[in-house]
């Protein structure tokens, strides 16, 4: 594993470095990207459409999140949100250190699908 951090970005193995420089370079070695960003848009989910309680599943795929909520009501009153709760995803995720950014399985939301 340390040899990892070695090929990567030809960091000198006596150089000192810290953790917000270590951990970014260990998610990438682990290939961990995609499973940490999507974690973080299904989170960013919760905490801005106010919809976990009736939300049922959630899947996040090429930039495509598809969420399933149990409210008729609540999915319509959702529906006109799209584009302001896109962007509150994107800025928490803009603004997020672990967010791996040119990560092309799973980056910033595009579109969100309501079922």
């Amino acid at each position: 594993m340390a040899g990892e951090f070695r090929k990567i970005k030809g960091t000198p193995r006596k150089e000192a470095l810290g953790m917000w420089t270590l951990v970014p370079m260990f998610i990438k070695a682990m290939k961990l990207e995609t499973g940490l960003n999507t974690t973080l848009v299904l989170k960013a989910w919760d905490e801005v459409s106010g919809a976990s309680a009736y939300t049922l599943n959630k899947f996040f795929k090429d930039g495509r999140l598809f969420v399933t909520v149990s409210s008729s009501m609540i999915r319509s009153h959702l529906e006109f949100q799209k584009a302001g709760i896109i962007a509150s995803i994107n800025r928490i995720l803009e603004n997020d250190p672990l967010f791996s950014k040119d990560c092309a399985k799973a980056g910033f939301v595009k579109e969100i699908i309501l079922k």
